[in-house]
């Protein structure tokens, strides 16, 4: 199996049945515990509603969309041995692999959070993307963060 996934490994998703939106397929398929997609996807689309009624708009896709945007992070840092010592380098991040980790920190700060349903916490954290503050927020001004204290080391970068 190659190290890097290829194009070819990816699988095409499907539409959601509410939507008809990929990008909220997989929101459904990153908040799935022990298979249970119907749970999975009553809570999505439950905060979705949520999320958007907090926010008095009328398409919680359009919500979601610009939570995830905000979310979205263009820089990380991989860890590279030169020469004895280990160095943070940056590196740009492509569209599918921005997108995993918008949808992983969603997932993770809406997990994090504690004292009502996971329904109304993922609405909160979308809620939180979309006015650019939560922990899902901070995870990407912290992952930019260190990217630029080690922008020195961006010519270690292969090519």
């Amino acid at each position: 199996m190659p190290r890097k996934v290829t194009k070819k490994l990816q699988r095409e998703l499907k539409p959601d049945r509410k939507y008809q939106s990929v990008l909220v397929q997989r929101l459904i398929n990153k908040s799935m515990l022990d298979g249970k997609k119907l749970v999975a996807e009553r809570a999505v689309y439950g905060a979705l509603e949520e999320a958007a009624k907090k926010l008095k708009s009328e398409d919680p896709l359009e919500v979601f969309e610009k939570a995830l945007k905000n979310v979205s992070p263009s820089f990380e840092v991989k860890s590279r041995r030169v020469g004895g010592a280990n160095y943070q380098i940056p590196f740009p991040v492509s569209g599918h692999r921005q997108l995993h980790y918008a949808y992983t920190w969603l997932v993770e700060g809406a997990r994090a959070r504690s004292g009502m349903p996971y329904q109304k916490r993922l609405a909160s954290e979308i809620v939180d993307a979309y006015n650019e503050a939560g922990a899902a927020f901070k995870k990407k001004e912290d992952t930019h963060k260190m990217a630029e204290a080690n922008r020195a080391f961006a010519h270690f970068a292969r090519s």
